[in-house]
């Protein structure tokens, strides 16, 4: 029994959508404006620039060979398979820690309307309910993100459109009159200075964690040729619209310096606008795509899992199907993981989203890399490359990997981002002995 090919073109379309829009860009902005100011906008279009990058060698490789699943069997072939192990379960961990963001979002965003309620308990309720969607049918799976995916487009489509209207008309709010001029008369474009658009620049990575689901999702999709060239190519377009237009706007309606980081300014934003309803409003949308976010890293999870499994490199339970094709182990399992975040959002709900973003920005920029390298591994051996494939390679995955070294480096200057250099070091520490208790004997890679 395989795993059922229930994504069509649309599903993936909105996939690729919702990876790119989630709770980096509706809570997390907060942070890196604070960090950044305006000149976040220059950051954010540098990191969509790499991340095109990344996709397209990530697409070329998909489509060389339709038989493999994701990245990690291309890491098997082209890196070994002790690398293989490595990043198959690090990118498993890299979406427990996404997965654990978004729970604490939702708990965040609950307490909007209901201040009484613990922060866990809303996590708690919606992975439960996620778990039970997810045990149904992998294209319920795509239609929930669908349709959340949707609502977040229609969403900052609108906030967009009411901000260019409101900017037109010199719109007057509390925080005064709306222009594009507030984006640079509060200190200027880089009022923080080069370190804090360098603080920022680290800070926003975390908005793009997710993108290269569109990969994970090729052993599902119907017509993967058609497909994933397709959702890849649409990447610059979303980065344009979503991100560098959304916070144009929220910047000339509030100007940066009165943005509070630790609340969603795409909330905050309609709040101080007078539009009866309007912060309701928005905070259901941030709020369904947190949900959204962690649909996909309840899914991810468990098909890494299966997808282990499969290449013996995790028990074998985990390749185990239901009878509608689930990987109903595995998906058990990564849940019962993500459920440590009630506990962090029990012992400490005021650090655990900066905690843990930082944790999964590490791991994600490590996964990127991997994955541009096995495409220079694999353009070096072959004869024959796909009609969609990566130019200028490989002084573009070069340029790539320098790129993200620079980011791992600026995750130690913040105290906050810190604990990512000393965590992750340990997970992969962990990994390797755990690879070589597994496999005493070097084995060649599995095709």
């Amino acid at each position: 029994m395989e795993l059922e090919r229930g994504l069509t073109n649309r599903h993936v379309q909105l996939i690729a959508i919702g990876g790119a829009i989630g709770t980096g860009l509706f809570l997390g902005s907060g942070k890196t404006i604070e960090l950044a100011g305006p000149s976040i906008l220059l950051a954010y279009l540098i990191i969509g620039i790499f991340i095109l990058i990344v996709m397209r060698a990530l697409g070329e490789l998909l489509l060389s060979d339709l038989d493999k699943h994701s990245f990690v069997d291309f890491a098997n072939v082209y890196l070994g398979r002790r690398i293989a192990f490595i990043t198959g379960w690090t990118y498993w961990f890299c979406w427990i820690a996404v997965a654990m963001t978004d729970l604490t979002a939702v708990g965040i965003y609950i307490r909007y309307w209901a201040p009484g309620v613990p922060q866990w308990l809303p996590a708690l309720v919606c992975l439960v309910i996620l778990v039970f969607l997810n045990l149904l049918s992998v294209k319920l799976f795509g239609e929930i993100e669908f349709w959340i995916s949707m609502i977040k487009i229609v969403a900052i489509i609108a906030l967009i459109v009411i901000g260019v209207y409101m900017i037109a008309t010199k719109f007057e709010t509390a925080s005064g009159t709306t222009s594009l001029k507030n984006i640079y008369s509060h200190g200027g474009f880089f009022p923080t200075g080069v370190k804090g658009f360098m603080l920022g620049l680290q800070a926003s990575v975390f908005a793009f964690a997710g993108v290269e689901l569109v990969g994970l999702t090729a052993a599902e999709t119907d017509n993967p040729l058609k497909v994933i060239p397709s959702a890849i190519n649409s990447i610059p377009i979303r980065i344009l619209l979503f991100y560098l237009g959304s916070l144009t706007v929220i910047m000339s309606i509030q100007p940066w310096d009165t943005i509070v980081a630790s609340e969603s300014p795409f909330v905050t934003v309609f709040a101080t606008v007078g539009i009866a309803g309007a912060a309701s409003i928005v905070n259901f949308v941030v709020l369904s795509s947190a949900i959204s976010a962690c649909n996909s890293a309840v899914f991810s999870t468990s098909r890494m899992l299966y997808g282990l499994s499969e290449s013996e490199n995790a028990p074998k339970s985990f390749s185990k199907l239901s009878s509608k094709k689930i990987p109903a182990v595995a998906l058990y399992s990564s849940a019962l993981v993500i459920t440590t975040t009630v506990i962090l959002n029990y012992i400490m709900p005021e650090g655990v989203f900066l905690l843990i973003t930082s944790i999964a920005t590490s791991c994600f920029i490590v996964i990127w890399g991997v994955i541009v390298v096995c495409h220079m591994k694999f353009v070096k051996q072959t004869k024959k490359r796909p009609n969609f494939k990566l130019p200028f390679t490989p002084y573009l995955n070069w340029l790539t990997i320098l790129f993200f070294i620079m980011i791992a480096c600026l995750l130690g200057v913040l105290p906050e981002s810190r604990v990512a250099l000393f965590v992750s070091p340990v997970w992969f520490i962990f990994l390797n002995i755990m690879y070589s208790l597994f496999y005493k004997k070097s084995e060649p890679p599995k095709e």
